[in-house]
Parts: structure tokens; sequence; C-alpha cells
């Protein structure tokens, strides 16, 4: 037996063991094991593959706010109204959605085909000229029929590519989505067509009620927009702004971060933003690793959400830490903050209401306005009998412009988002967070598909590494 001097004093760990998780091998996509760590105040997952090895991620530079969401800032999911696909090989091989998925479509993506005017070195879709295909009508109605037969009145629906604009058949697309009980309309776009072609912009603005341009402006620069989108840009961008600006088109800002080549920029674009008429908000996503993601490597460019939400309260005097809250619809995947846009200033709400309403709201949605409680709670907000504790100088200001607000009221062109969406990959796959993913990709078979899977395993020539992994799990149930 082996002499142990019992007076050495134990060693303690390095971090804090957090929880197990069920994880993917980054290169194999065999299902593993691995653990959340919490260590210098970040978030990691190290988590171990027989065939491959260790390997260590980053999941969060931020383990106060992560924990937060995490532990106080759920509730309970609401399901699909109906699943299409069964439980056979476990989670994430069964996806459709099979009756184990956690969390309803809150937005749905129709990809209406995979030629793109632009070849951008970030593309989880891996789009291009080099790939003319479109799908035909008949696939993009069934796709749109299977949303609505899954979600009743679809909270938000949004056209992608490809460039969509570019569809021989674009204007047909948008008339067959607005035959349908669809809430909210989004058109996910690169902005080329609408900044070269005015009449174009001009048609679009016959679809604007209940309709959102989805314009990708990652950058102020053009050297960032080299290196994410393979070309020279921004007068393209800003002359796409301005069309929808003269025809007041309701326009959201993508902006795809990566550290070290826009991360520096979150501030300077939220200022930008507030100064169009037609923009109603921004979506920051961090670079997902799928697809084609050339020039990026983990160690150098990878962004998690609460590092783009530490880098905007940096940036940005427009926010304290109390304004951009998680999502409860899935908290580790989003954050949002939520504002007013009046006289030329900028309010944000979301400080100013109990996170209660949205943890207790019968609806779980990413479109914050659409939730009736949280309509009930900016009202109260408004009313002269607020409490001592809401009276800050801040909401001082904002009913003070109430005032002169013309007779009609608030309007959508008040609203102004901020919304970060951070998608999982096969480095930080949490198959706990996986669950709860809400957004979605229709399919012409009638299935529905978690963003965070589809480009993992079910993309293009994906399928047949997904049957490869279906067959291993028969095999040994283990994996």
């Amino acid at each position: 037996m082996e002499q142990v001097n019992l007076d050495t004093p134990r060693r303690s760990r390095p971090y804090i063991f957090y929880d197990v998780v069920r994880s993917v091998c980054s290169t194999c996509l065999i299902r593993c094991e691995g653990k959340l760590i919490i260590q210098d105040g970040k978030v990691y997952l190290d988590k171990w593959c027989r065939p491959c090895g260790r390997e260590r991620v980053l999941v969060a530079e931020d383990a106060d706010y992560w924990g937060w969401a995490r532990e106080r800032f759920m509730k309970p999911a609401e399901m699909p109204l109906r699943f299409q696909t069964p439980m056979k090989w476990g989670c994430p091989y069964d996806c459709g959605l099979c009756p184990d998925h956690q969390q309803h479509a809150c937005l749905v993506l129709i990809e209406v085909g995979d030629h793109c005017n632009l070849h951008c070195p970030i593309c989880f879709a891996e789009s291009g000229p080099h790939r003319p295909t479109w799908r035909s009508m008949e696939e993009i109605e069934r796709m749109l029929d299977a949303v609505v037969s899954a979600e009743g009145r679809p909270d938000v629906v949004q056209l992608s590519g490809g460039e969509p604009t570019l569809h021989p058949q674009f204007w047909e697309i948008l008339d067959a989505a607005k035959q349908r009980p669809i809430r909210h309309l989004m058109i996910n776009t690169n902005g080329v067509r609408i900044a070269k072609e005015p009449e174009f912009a001009r048609r679009l603005a016959d679809y604007r009620k209940g309709t959102e341009v989805y314009l990708q402006f990652d950058s102020l620069r053009d050297e960032a927009l080299l290196r994410l989108r393979g070309a020279r840009l921004r007068s393209v961008r800003e002359q796409a702004l301005e069309n929808l600006e003269a025809n007041n088109i309701s326009t959201t800002l993508v902006v795809t971060v990566m550290q070290g080549v826009n991360d520096h920029e979150l501030g300077e674009i939220i200022e930008y933003a507030l100064k169009w008429r037609c923009i109603r908000g921004i979506t920051l996503q961090p670079v997902q690793q799928a697809g084609r993601h050339e020039g990026y490597t983990a160690s150098e460019n990878r962004l998690t959400l609460t590092g783009v939400r530490k880098r905007v309260l940096e940036q940005s005097s427009r926010f304290s830490s109390d304004d951009i809250l998680p999502v409860p619809c899935h908290p580790d995947a989003l954050a949002m903050a939520y504002g007013l846009k009046l006289n030329g200033k900028f309010f944000p709400l979301t400080g100013l209401m109990d996170p209660q309403v949205l943890l207790n709201g019968p609806d779980n949605t990413i479109v914050l306005e659409k939730i009736p409680a949280v309509r009930e709670e900016i009202a109260k907000l408004f009313s002269t009998g607020i409490g001592p504790e809401l009276q800050a100088k801040q909401l001082n200001e904002l009913l003070c412009c109430l005032p002169q607000i013309e007779a009609n009221g608030l309007g959508y062109e008040n609203v102004f988002r901020l919304l970060i969406v951070r998608f999982a990959d096969a480095s930080d796959f949490d198959l706990r967070s996986v669950k709860r993913c809400c957004i979605h990709f229709a399919q012409p078979d009638g299935t529905i598909i978690p963003f965070d899977t589809y480009n993992l395993f079910y993309r293009d020539g994906r399928r047949e590494k997904l049957e490869q992994l279906r067959r291993q799990v028969e095999q040994h149930h283990d994996l």
C-alpha cells in the first residue's frame, strides 16, 4: 500500500464546478460529456470525447450575469401546436421538432434559395454566386403552411437565403406570406438590391404594414466589411438606408460581431442607428462557427452573448446593466433592451419595468412589444400616478416629452430594440440550452429544425454525417 503523508494539505481546484453538460465533440460531433466551470469571473465548458480528447471553450465572459440569467430568468416553456418528428435517436438527432424540444418557435426562417450576389467569408448558409438554386413557390408555400400549422399565428417569420430579394418570384413570396396569419414578416437582406434599385424599395413600401427589413450592417468601416463580407459595402449600406428611410420602411440593423474585427464599433453603430427614423433596432449576433467562416479562429475571434453585452455597456451611455435583460424564452441565448425614440431623444424602458412582467406574462416571444403585460407596464410608466421609486431623471424627461407627441400617439416608429442573439455551435453546444432554442428553420418536408442544430447536422451535405451518428447511436447506446 502506498504511503500517504496524512499531514499534507488538500489541494483545491482553481475553479468552481457548476454543472454537468451533455455536449457534442467539436471534431467528430459525437455526443460527449462535459462540465461547466467558473474561473476568474468567466464560465467555461470543459468536455471530453473518448476518441478526440479534451477541449475547453469559453461560454461567458460575465459569470454573474450568466448565472443570474440561468437561475432567475426562466419561465415555463411554450410548446408548438404540433410536433413533426418522433423521438428515436435522442437529442440532437431527432429535430423536426420532436416532442422533447422545450420551446416553440419565436422566429422561423424560410430560406428561399442558396443564390446570393455576395460571397461573404462569414456565412452560416455558405451561400454565394456559385450556388444558383432557388426553391419553387410550391416548396415555399409548403414551408409557410408548416409554420402556420405548428404555430397557429406565428410571431415572426423571416424570409432568408441566400439573398431573398433576388428570387425571381420575390413579390409572389411576399403575397403568399401576407395571405397567412403571420404577425410580423422580416426580409433578411444584404441591401444591395434595395440600394441600387430605388423602384424596388418603392414597391416594397406597399408591403410595409407588418413587414420589416432585416438589413445586414456589420460595420461603419470598409476594412471590417471586407473581412466579414468580402466587399467594400459602406456606401451600399448607406444608400439602402436612404431608400428605406424615404419610404418609411421599418428596418432592423443586424450586426455579425467578431472579436478583433468590429466588436469595438457597437456603441458607434447604436448612435448611428438612432439617427434614422426607419430603424427600429439593432440585432447583435456573435459569429457562429458553422458553414463558411473564413479567417475566423476561436482563440482570437470568439465572442459570447455576455461578451457582446459587456461591450455595449462599455461603449454606449444609452443603456445601463439594468436595461439589457435576458429574454425568458431562451435566456442563455437572448438578451434585449427596449426603449422609445421621442423628439430626438432615446429613453430605455426595460430597466424601469419589473422583470416579473416578462417572467409572468402569458407569451414567450422575442418581440416584447407584442406582449400585453409589457404594453400595460409601459402604460403604467406613462401614468401620472407612478410611485416615487420610479421618479428618476430619465423618467421625468420621458414624461415631459410625452405631451409634445402628436395626437395620434406613440407608434411603431418610436420603438427601438437592442437584441443580442447567440447561436450555439459545436464548440459550446449544451443540450440543456439547445432544447430551449426558439429560432428555427422551416423545411419543405414540413419539419421545423432549431437554428442551433440545423447548421451542424441538417443543412446541405451534413445529412450524411447525421445518418452516420444515428447508426452509431443504434450500435452504442451510450453515444
